[in-house]
């Protein structure tokens, strides 16, 4: 038997460290401890029954064939159909393309665009898979600091000074996982100024959108000029405001000459996205967003609680996101002192973590995934008590370091 060698593609990346952390916990639960897990950004809830129906619906009807590898077109007109309503920005079904989730539309774009020597600016914190897709390509991710006193914010000064002759793409997360910080219109035209000016891509990452609180406003990038338009690569799906995580339907919106490359590169990975789960979409995007604003209204209360504990606790700076469901804070200033009842130390986000979950058996992602140390994500997508029951532990946890 020959020797696994794995290629060296593979040898760029990392295992998604949400991923491993969600299966760690869940190892340690199925031991017969009772874990608290914040790692996945999942909603608890199940997908709407009028969603579920129109899945039922095309089972029985046969629809459970091939379809074409981009989408069924009656489902990108409703893709872009609601987008329009949604954002005011048209595309047409030529524009659209449909994946298996929106990670697998993101590294469609970057298999597209790419080549070994190019460059990828990514602001951050970023979320896990960006940095590691890009690798996989060959070309180079540039990360781009912004910190928590600026509301994890790049300006424009920044990106400008970030992006080289070799920069071919900008990956842009508003509402962002794991920060939960959301862009204004300001902010983003002032960024929007300088892809056109610097002549770049720019992937903007909605998949969020619907996901806002505290009166935050949501801007799709595309929606900033037809200049702006014409470089922006739009990604969103159905996983997160309509609890559809499972169903893996993402979508890219783009110019047509890249959405047709995309197509071109699905033909061969996947084929087609599920054809059930597509006409499962088309319900979600077609029909009342009772749905969407019911759960939103429920995130927003979950996030009133979780947000009141995390900034209640001992040596932890407040944070406010105003979008996503995520709460990402700084336990820094607990690094090198006795932690738990074991009093033990540690030096990093990653090690924090795994003590956390030893400890207290309550399970968040580590900053380091996220390029920002000395931070971790605890994901509020879950019940109210067993916030309230993570939050109480994790004050425990750093209680007793005192």
């Amino acid at each position: 038997m020959p020797q696994f060698v794995q290629s060296d593609a593979l040898a760029r990346i990392a295992p998604s460290a949400t991923m491993a952390a969600a299966a760690k916990a869940k190892a340690l639960k199925a031991s017969g401890a009772d874990v608290l897990n914040f790692t996945l950004g999942e909603p608890d809830f199940d997908t709407p029954l009028h969603i579920r129906t129109a899945a039922k619906d095309a089972m029985d009807s046969g629809k459970t064939h091939y379809t074409p590898a981009g989408g069924l077109p009656e489902v990108k007109a409703a893709i872009v159909a609601a987008h329009a309503r949604d954002t005011g920005v048209q595309y047409d079904a030529a524009e659209c393309v449909i994946s298996n989730g929106a990670k697998h539309t993101i590294h469609n774009v970057l298999a597209a665009l790419l080549n070994p020597g190019d460059e990828v600016v990514i602001p951050t914190p970023y979320w896990v898979s960006y940095a590691d897709l890009v690798a996989l390509t060959g070309a180079t991710p540039v990360l781009l600091p912004t910190t928590r006193e600026d509301g994890w914010i790049c300006s424009a000064e920044q990106l400008g000074g970030a992006i080289t002759d070799a920069t071919k793409l900008v990956m842009l997360n508003s509402p962002s996982n794991p920060t939960g910080a959301v862009y204004t219109r300001e902010q983003l035209a002032a960024l929007g100024e300088v892809i056109v000016n610097r002549d770049v891509w720019c992937l903007s990452d909605e998949i969020y959108s619907k996901l806002l609180y505290d009166g935050a406003e949501f801007t799709s990038f595309a929606a900033l000029g037809d200049e702006v338009k014409a470089r922006t690569i739009t990604v969103n799906g159905v996983s997160k405001a309509y609890a559809m995580t499972g169903w893996r339907i993402g979508w890219m919106l783009a110019p047509e000459p890249l959405a047709k490359a995309c197509t071109k590169l699905q033909s061969q990975e996947t084929s087609n996205p599920c054809s059930v789960s597509q006409f499962a979409a088309k319900a979600a995007m077609e029909n009342s967003q009772d749905c969407v604003e019911e759960m939103r209204k429920t995130f927003a209360e979950r996030r009133t609680i979780a947000l009141e504990g995390v900034n209640s606790l001992p040596g932890v700076p407040p944070c406010e996101p105003g979008g996503a469901f995520y709460a990402f804070f700084d336990i820094g200033s607990h690094f090198g002192k006795p932690l738990g009842s074991s009093g033990r130390t540690c030096e990093t986000s990653t090690e924090f973590c795994e003590m956390l979950l030893e400890d207290a058996h309550v399970a968040l992602v580590s900053g380091d995934a996220f390029g920002a140390p000395g931070f971790v994500r605890m994901s509020y997508a879950t019940d109210t008590d067993t916030i309230e029951q993570g939050l109480e532990r994790l004050r425990t946890f750093l209680s007793d370091a005192s």
